[in-house]
């Protein structure tokens, strides 16, 4: 595929589609020949065309297929075209807790309409994080504030870059793809129905966005864990970091991250509303990537072709069970946030090039489903998130993963022994089916043979191995807020923002709702 360029960036005048064989290139006069023939004029009429989606086809014949618009001579259109960014030093500022996607994003926006952000980030930017990130992975040592979950750019910066979301019912995604494009991003974001950035990628992509708003006037305070947040009389906020340095402003956006319990907990402590929320807890699922390249390309796979990727949903016990932040060509890593727990993610680098496939299968759970945990209120499901991943940590004594084969898994019989995994730290063998809780190792035991009998031949196989466990699909915790002003339901000039307040759940709509915050004040 050529370049994309500003010039084929049009309004919708035609719509039309064009599919060929994966490996044999798009070319520009096949797209001319195509809107030509759908529009119903000569080829030398059309004037402007864009590629609008490509996706990759692998029902029969293996297919790229392309969704391109275009129009003809004379036709008005118009380009898309990014905000410029403004000098905001000398402007009114905006604290925004936490430099994830809608904290950075959300500070992006600010600049545009000429406002400060002032960006308070618990951990330290990409470069040193990744250090500490080698040692948790080396050694098991957790630090609290820089992981793969806190730290400049947020989760998402070392979990693949999958940039899933097309619903524009959160606002124009266009905004948050063309600016990761302008920040240094592969310009097929733009079309790539799945599209991804890779773990290798984003820490470059989070840097240039910090430098774009430092050079712009804005500010970033890293080392900056919020311990709390007081609104003065004068309605401005100071706000206080654990290290004794304070900020002061009018306005605050609360983009903490989903990981973040010491800001629910500081809610609950003040008495400001919070609500339990529910969320999806299960395992981490490895399989060969070789095998999952059989299934889903009906063993037709070719070695010029993308490594395989997959998505099911199913329900169990009036209860979805789903795979979750699928990473084909991936590796497993240690999400913990705190010492004595054991948390799994998936990351894959742009290529996509490891020999395994690893995906979370989580089961919905709701406050209900675990009354037991009701005596903490707000905080309930919390508890129970954070119990389940102590409990894998005893059982192992490290970040070393509990695991098991996924048909030992289901029988209920220990495994003989296990396959090498991804996960550097490494594995025991374990009864996951009992560590798990029981509602949700009882769906999954139910899920898995229905999704390799029905779905996904092949798939449920003792070549899989099963890994606890995933439980950061999405906060525990929704902090409410108004609809209409994005502020909390109790406190003006505070913008509850993202996943950490249950609004987003991903890079992109995590980046839509800070723009949206940031678009209120």
């Amino acid at each position: 595929m050529w370049p994309l360029s500003p010039e084929l960036l049009i309004s919708i005048m035609k719509e039309f589609e064009i599919a060929l064989p994966v490996g044999k290139a798009l070319e520009k006069e096949q797209v001319l020949a195509a809107a030509a023939k759908a529009m119903g004029v000569p080829a030398r009429n059309v004037a402007h065309y864009r590629i609008l989606k490509r996706s990759l086809d692998a029902r029969n014949e293996i297919l790229y297929r392309y969704r391109i618009q275009s129009f003809a001579s004379g036709e008005d259109y118009q380009e898309y075209h990014l905000d410029e960014y403004k000098d905001v030093s000398r402007s009114e500022p905006v604290l925004i807790v936490g430099a994830g996607p809608a904290g950075m994003f959300a500070a992006l926006k600010l600049l545009s309409r000429g406002k400060k952000p002032v960006i308070l980030e618990r951990g330290k930017d990409v470069h040193q994080r990744k250090l500490d990130m080698a040692a948790l992975s080396r050694n098991g040592t957790v630090d609290s504030d820089s992981n793969y979950c806190f730290g400049e750019g947020g989760a998402g910066t070392f979990s693949d870059g999958k940039l899933y979301t097309r619903s524009s019912k959160r606002g124009d995604i266009r905004e948050v793809l063309y600016q990761l494009v302008s920040f240094g991003a592969d310009p097929d974001i733009l079309v790539d129905a799945h599209p991804h950035i890779g773990s290798d990628r984003l820490p470059a992509i989070v840097e240039n966005i910090r430098k774009c708003i430092v050079e712009h006037g804005g500010e970033y305070h890293f080392g900056a864990r919020v311990s709390d947040i007081v609104k003065r009389g004068d309605g401005s906020f100071d706000v206080f970091s654990a290290d004794g340095r304070v900020w002061n402003a009018g306005k605050v956006i609360l983009a903490s991250g989903h990981s973040a319990r010491d800001i629910y907990e500081m809610f609950d402590r003040k008495g400001w509303m919070i609500e339990a929320k529910g969320f999806a807890l299960g395992v981490r699922v490895e399989h060969p990537q070789s095998l999952i390249n059989r299934i889903q390309y009906h063993g037709r796979y070719q070695p010029y072709m993308p490594a395989a990727e997959y998505s099911f949903v199913t329900q169990v016990e009036g209860r979805g069970v789903f795979s979750f932040c699928m990473c084909p060509g991936g590796i497993l890593v240690p999400s913990a946030t705190a010492p004595g727990e054991v948390v799994l993610n998936g990351m894959s680098n742009s290529a996509r090039n490891s020999k395994w496939a690893n995906s979370g299968v989580v089961v919905s759970v709701e406050p209900e489903d675990y009354p037991e945990y009701a005596k903490f209120g707000a905080l309930s499901l919390m508890h129970f998130q954070r119990d389940v991943e102590q409990s894998m940590f005893r059982y192992t004594g490290s970040v070393k993963a509990p695991a098991q084969r996924m048909m030992d898994f289901c029988r209920r019989v220990p495994s003989a022994n296990l396959p090498v995994s991804s996960y550097h730290p490494g594995t025991v063998n374990a009864p996951l089916h009992e560590l798990l809780p029981e509602s949700v190792s009882r769906r999954l035991k139910y899920a898995f043979p229905d999704i390799g009998n029905k779905k996904m031949k092949g798939y449920y196989t003792n070549e899989a191995l099963l890994l606890g466990v995933e439980s950061r699909t999405s906060s525990p915790v929704r902090i409410p807020r108004d609809p209409e002003t994005l502020e909390h339901v109790q406190i003006s000039g505070l913008y509850p923002c993202g996943e950490g307040a249950g609004y987003s759940g991903g890079i992109v709509s995590s980046a839509l709702d800070g723009i949206n915050c940031a678009s209120k004040i």
